[in-house]
């Protein structure tokens, strides 16, 4: 795509003041970088992505309001992290992540375990036990 053609349409970019930079050439053809405020396809693409993380989130808070799953779940959700990535963060297998995820185990957690979830999720200790949705 040539310089002059580079997408400048409104975007969640343009709104927080930053800018995309993208290859384009020249008019003689030789690569550069321009500056972009955005490209509709992909502000529909991390609308839609926004909506739905927004969506799963509520989803993990409604469970642990109904006693269906630990706090850990909804902080997990809120933080964009995945079993596997919240296992990086914490140092511990999946599987037993996944067994924290009941409220019934959740209860009987350490503050040491639970200090390394809240580490993750960059919250306190406190705010972890006393997440009730």
């Amino acid at each position: 795509m040539k310089k002059s053609e580079v997408p400048q349409d409104s975007s969640n970019i343009e709104s927080t003041n930053m800018r995309e930079l993208c290859y384009a050439t020249d008019d003689k053809g030789n690569y550069t970088t321009a500056l972009s405020s955005g490209w509709e396809p992909k502000t529909i693409a991390l609308s839609n992505s926004i909506e739905e993380i927004k969506e799963r989130t509520e989803a993990a808070r409604q469970q642990v309001i109904n006693n269906e799953a630990s706090p850990i779940v909804y902080f997990m959700e809120l933080n964009k992290m995945d079993v596997g990535i919240l296992a990086g963060y914490v140092g511990m297998w999946q599987w037993r992540i996944k067994r924290h995820f009941k409220p019934s185990v959740f209860a009987g957690l350490s503050d040491k375990v639970l200090k390394k979830y809240a580490d993750a999720f960059l919250i306190t200790t406190e705010q972890l036990k006393k997440f009730k949705g």
